[in-house]
């Protein structure tokens, strides 16, 4: 089992009030207060590894980092190339501090769609965003990173581009789709199709699949359908809110729901899926709501060990 972390930008929007531009999560690398905030926000999730002595994953917050993203926010190339360097960096300051021998940790360098997330407009071939993608995958390649994940990805042209430029650049990667409230790609496609489509396409050459950015009940019903394909989801990381992405996009409040019920629905995706060993959370989430969810599958049964019990003040 490996912990991840939840809404970054959620948190430091609306809890920490840092305003982001296009979502852009790595503007908070411009600064001391930023990387402050950001610290505040990552520390948790590493404290809850280090309690339960188990693996942890930390996405740097490169979600928005690709080239049209960043000339949108006024940074060149040589700009993009310095924010992946900065965010690295980051990321390997908290593995210095809190990895641990029960608690080892992977810095996972976070990628993110082209196009709108909930609502894309211009879809790309294979070879297009093959093509595309390489340019930031590359600039991971020349800092280093344990592995990569595209998250939010809404069409499996673009997903097998993103396997094809990670397997030339020789860094492991995993591939996540978000659903809409039927459990259906924004772009109408299946999730089973879309999972089935990279594997064939790419030799199954995706170190494994996610499902974020959208609450269980959204997609639990497409997993009950069964089928062999789930053994390639190891990881989901779903929103607090049950609203539709249409519905969140036009809110101007943070929906967190409930993490203890939110934990409980995550955790009735366990049977569902044999391979889910890797627990975060996305839009809306936090700390607590990840907390929840991995008690919750602890109790069924992960072979995650337990956490040690609390010191006493006799030591």
């Amino acid at each position: 089992m490996l912990i991840t972390g939840g809404g970054v930008e959620t948190t430091l929007i609306f809890h920490r009030g840092i305003e982001l531009p296009h979502f852009a999560s790595f503007e908070v690398l411009k600064d001391e207060a930023g990387l402050e905030a950001l610290r505040s926000y990552e520390v948790p999730f590493l404290e809850l590894a280090r309690r339960h002595r188990i693996g942890a994953i930390i996405d740097t917050v490169t979600w928005r980092a690709n080239e049209d993203w960043a000339t949108l926010l006024g940074y060149s190339r040589e700009g993009l190339a310095e924010v992946i360097r900065k965010a690295v960096e980051f990321a390997r300051g908290l593995k210095a501090e809190y990895e641990t021998e029960d608690t080892p940790i992977l810095i996972s360098g976070c990628l993110g769609p082209r196009d709108d997330d909930y609502d894309p407009h211009t879809l790309m071939s294979a070879d297009a965003a093959e093509r595309y993608h390489a340019l930031e995958i590359g600039m991971f390649a020349d800092v280093g990173v344990d592995l990569l994940a595209a998250l939010t990805l809404t069409y499996p042209a673009e997903a097998i581009g993103f396997v094809r430029a990670a397997e030339r650049a020789g860094i492991p990667i995993s591939i996540s789709f978000t659903v809409e409230t039927d459990g259906r790609l924004p772009t109408g496609g299946e999730l089973r199709e879309a999972i089935e489509e990279v594997d064939a396409e790419t030799d199954g050459a995706a170190a494994y699949f996610m499902v974020n950015c959208a609450h269980p009940s959204h997609f639990s019903a497409v997993l009950d359908d069964g089928g062999a394909w789930r053994q390639r989801i190891h990881g989901v990381r779903p929103n607090a809110s049950k609203k539709s992405h249409e519905e969140l996009d036009a809110s101007d409040d943070l929906d967190e729901g409930d993490p203890a019920e939110w934990g409980a629905d995550y955790a009735a995706l366990g049977p569902l899926l044999p391979n889910l060993s890797l627990v975060g959370g996305c839009c809306g989430t936090d700390h607590r709501h990840v907390g929840e969810a991995f008690a919750r599958l602890l109790d069924r049964g992960t072979g995650a060990r337990p956490a040690p019990p609390a010191p006493t003040h006799e030591g």
